[in-house]
C-alpha cells in the first residue's frame, strides 16, 4: 500500500471539509435530489457519511477502553440509520454530518500509540488495527463528496490519495470473479492488473478517471482498441 498513516489522516480531514462544503448550501429539495449513487438521493449519502463517523466513532471506543463495540448492531439497523438520517430536514442533516466527523476526529486525537495498535472488527468482518481507522475514513468521506452530485469530482482528489484508493480497490477487486483488466495512468506512472476472466483488457487514461471507473462511478475510459472498458462488478 502506497500510503501511511499520516496520508489517511490528512485525507480524512480533506474529504471531510469537501463533504461539508458540498452539503453545506443544499436544502430540502436539493437534498431530495438524485445522487450519483442509483438509487440514493444526496439525502441518503449525507446520512449514511454521517452514520459512518458514528460507526468508526465505534470503533475509536473500543481501541481506547478494550470494549468491543462494533460498528454497527446489525445490518438492518444500519440501513435503518441511513433512512432515518436522509428524511431529517436540511440543516439538521448538514448539522449531524458536522457533529459526527467533529466527534470522530476528536475521539482520534484522544487515541494513545498503544491504544492505536489496538485490534477492532470492521463492518465487513475484518481484524484490523485502529491505525486503520482514518484511511477507512478517508475513502468514505472522499468518493462519497465526489456522490454528493454538488461540484466535486475525483479530479479534485489529490494523485497520492486516487493512489492508494486504486491499490486499494484492486486488492479487494482481485479476490473477487470478474473480467480481466490492465490498468495505466501514464502521467501518474502507475499502473494495476485486475486477474480474471478472459484475455486482458487494456484500460488507459488519467488517474481519476482510473479510480472513478474502479470504484464504479464511472463507465470509464474506453479500452486501447476503442471499446468501452468492462463492466466491474460490486466493489464494496
Amino acid at each position: 500500500m502506497r500510503r501511511t498513516f499520516d496520508d489517511a489522516h490528512r485525507w480524512a480531514r480533506l474529504g471531510t471539509e469537501l463533504v461539508l462544503e458540498a452539503a453545506a448550501d443544499l436544502d430540502d429539495d436539493a437534498f431530495a435530489a438524485p445522487s450519483a449513487l442509483p438509487g440514493w438521493s444526496r439525502a441518503h449519502v449525507a446520512a449514511h457519511v454521517a452514520a459512518n463517523a458514528e460507526a468508526l466513532s465505534n470503533l475509536v471506543h473500543w481501541a481506547a477502553t478494550g470494549e468491543p463495540t462494533p460498528m454497527y448492531a446489525s445490518p438492518g439497523e444500519r440501513a435503518a440509520g441511513i433512512e432515518r438520517g436522509r428524511a431529517l430536514p436540511a440543516a439538521r442533516l448538514v448539522a449531524r454530518l458536522r457533529d459526527s466527523a467533529g466527534a470522530l476526529e476528536q475521539g482520534m486525537a484522544a487515541l494513545g500509540e498503544e491504544q492505536w495498535r489496538a485490534r477492532v472488527v470492521t463492518a465487513q468482518g475484518r481484524t484490523v488495527p485502529a491505525t486503520e481507522v482514518p484511511w477507512l475514513r478517508s475513502r468514505e468521506v472522499c468518493v462519497h463528496a465526489v456522490d454528493l452530485a454538488n461540484g466535486v469530482s475525483f479530479a479534485d482528489l489529490p494523485p497520492d490519495f486516487l493512489t492508494a484508493l486504486c491499490d486499494d480497490v484492486v486488492a479487494k477487486r482481485a479476490a473477487l470473479p470478474g473480467p480481466a483488466v490492465l490498468l495505466r495512468a501514464p502521467e501518474a506512472g502507475a499502473a494495476w492488473e485486475l486477474p480474471g476472466d478472459g484475455a486482458s483488457a487494456l484500460v488507459t487514461g488519467e488517474l481519476h478517471d482510473i479510480a472513478a471507473y474502479l470504484t464504479g462511478r464511472d463507465a470509464g475510459p474506453l479500452t486501447a482498441d476503442g471499446t468501452p472498458a468492462p463492466t466491474l462488478g460490486a466493489w464494496l
